[in-house]
């Protein structure tokens, strides 16, 4: 018998108290984020391990209703001592019997762990996941120590970097902060046309304001504005959680292509980051340097800009539940991964 109970949790204070207290952990496992999948009508699941009075565990994913495969995303978690095999087992245990409980085909977990031989034989060998065909949240990721001063930052940065923040100085850009919900509908707008430029699937409104709106009352999300003479030029939504701040999503209008506001807006939030005592900045998503042909070759060349550490996670895996099911989920993701070239 498991020495291991394992319960749901609605307790935001429990969860996040043991959420933050590993320092790989982000918004991906925070209670708000499964909020905001909750208030978009989704069914999600929350689940904490306990030994004696003591959490030692704890993973939320939720519920897609896929047309390739209904399954259960586990997005940043489980969160855990990766050193402890017989609590990863037990915790994996509980993992399929919630996908079956939920009726899913298979069970998709992107870790917070790093991309190693010792973690994928974890997952491949001795917990029995195979590689998924896509990705489950950004498994590639660029960031920043931020136990850094303005000055070592700047040293690190790029030179054309340095130049842009010199030029925000220079014509008098400023800075807003808000954390409204109601302001993401600019953000949107702006969305719009930047997903026109660079050839991408915009957010809804409503994914954007209600995703917001879950993290903004605990201070957690704000929306960092940069203006030249009232004008925007760059946006970016940010979520401070744990020991991350992460640089969630970013617009630019037309303006901000030719005034650069970006630059100004990152500086500004590590700030921001350092005061609240958190000490990495997370800027998601990167590819290979020699990726030149990738959609998003050139905003990683961005990223690299600030100096970043490359971090590499393990990426997404999958328990197979329903094996016939699956067979077909895996054939029809594996063609679209190639046909947009992610």
């Amino acid at each position: 018998m498991s020495k291991y109970v394992f319960l749901d949790c609605e307790d935001k204070k429990t969860w996040d108290s043991f959420v933050t207290s590993h320092k790989e952990a982000n918004f991906l496992q925070s209670y708000d984020f499964y909020e905001f999948h909750k208030s978009r009508g989704n069914e999600i699941i929350r689940r904490i391990a306990k030994e004696g009075d003591k959490v030692v565990a704890a993973y939320a994913g939720v519920v897609e209703h896929a047309k390739r495969g209904r399954h259960l995303a586990i997005a940043g978690g489980p969160i855990l001592d990766w050193q402890n095999k017989p609590l990863i087992k037990a915790v994996f245990e509980d993992i399929k019997t919630a996908g079956k409980k939920t009726n899913c085909v298979f069970v998709r977990v992107r870790p917070q762990l790093e991309l190693s031989e010792k973690s994928l034989k974890l997952f491949e060998e001795e917990l029995g996941l195979r590689k998924a065909p896509m990705y489950l949240s950004v498994e590639f990721a660029g960031v920043l120590d931020l136990n850094k001063s303005d000055d070592e930052l700047l040293k690190n940065m790029r030179q054309r970097l340095r130049r842009a923040l010199r030029k925000a100085e220079k014509n008098n850009i400023t800075v807003e902060k808000s954390t409204n919900p109601e302001d993401i509908k600019t953000f949107y707008n702006i969305q719009l046309q930047t997903a026109k430029r660079h050839d991408f699937y915009a957010f809804s409104e409503d994914f954007l304001e209600k995703q917001f709106a879950a993290f903004a009352p605990n201070g957690e999300a704000v929306l960092y504005t940069a203006k030249y003479e009232g004008e925007i030029l760059a946006q970016n939504f940010m979520i401070f959680y744990g020991n991350e701040a992460s640089y969630h999503y970013g617009v630019s209008s037309e303006l901000g292509t030719k005034l650069s506001g970006a630059p100004l807006l990152h500086l500004t939030a590590m700030r921001d980051a350092r005061e609240r005592g958190i000490m990495r900045y997370n800027f998601w998503g990167i590819v290979g340097e020699d990726e030149t042909k990738h959609r998003f070759y050139g905003v990683s060349c961005f990223k690299r800009g600030f100096g970043v550490d490359e971090l590499k996670y393990v990426p997404a895996h999958d328990l197979v539940l329903k094996p016939a099911s699956y067979r077909k989920t895996w054939a029809i993701e594996t063609m679209r991964r190639k046909l947009r070239h992610v």
